[in-house]
């Protein structure tokens, strides 16, 4: 996973709420288990409307409740490898929240009238150290829980977390080992 520091370019705007999973990455897509080569089916069936127009930017604005409906991961993998690395809007769902900051996709809470006016200007700066968001004509502060602000600043997924601790698992496990096998008693 890629370390987060910030975030600079223009702005995709989908001006829709309530965007579930199966809008962001169709059900016929989630045969496959690896993270890279979803960005081509994302908005499958929207990308078929006569006047779709998504551009591959660093930074996504979009409506409320963001990632609702099933708890795929295969959305914010199709997200990211689409080439989007924040996501700003008024709201996620939980489990989808959390599923896009477990891969360095960062998702950005501001108000609506904040995304409209990011959206408007058409390109931002996101600073994950300063949880802050600049644009032309403004800027925001926004929230992020501590431990997944270390964790995207340092490019750490679950795995790379558990890693740092490494010492501590090993000394944990010299102190554990015993010779031969265990038994139990009956």
């Amino acid at each position: 996973m890629r370390a987060i520091e910030t975030i600079t370019g223009k702005v995709s705007v989908l001006n829709r709420d309530d965007i579930d999973t199966d809008q962001i990455m169709p059900k016929q897509f989630l045969k496959r288990v690896e993270r890279t080569g979803f960005g081509e089916f994302l908005f499958y069936d929207w990308a078929k409307e006569p006047d779709w127009n998504l551009p591959k930017n660093p930074i996504l604005v979009t409506g409320k409740n963001f990632g609702c409906g099933s708890s795929r991961e295969h959305a914010p993998w199709g997200l990211e490898d689409y080439g989007f690395q924040a996501i700003i809007a008024p709201s996620y769902a939980d489990i989808f929240y959390s599923n896009c900051t477990k891969i360095g996709l960062l998702p950005i809470v501001l108000p609506p009238e904040q995304c409209a006016a990011i959206a408007e200007a058409g390109e931002a700066q996101v600073d994950l150290a300063a949880q802050e968001v600049r644009w032309p004509g403004g800027s925001a502060h926004f929230d992020v829980d501590p431990d997944i602000k270390d964790r995207l600043l340092k490019g750490l997924d679950d795995i790379g977390v558990t890693l740092t601790r490494g010492d501590a698992i090993a000394a944990y496990e010299a102190a554990s080992e015993r010779s031969g096998p265990v038994t139990t008693a009956l």
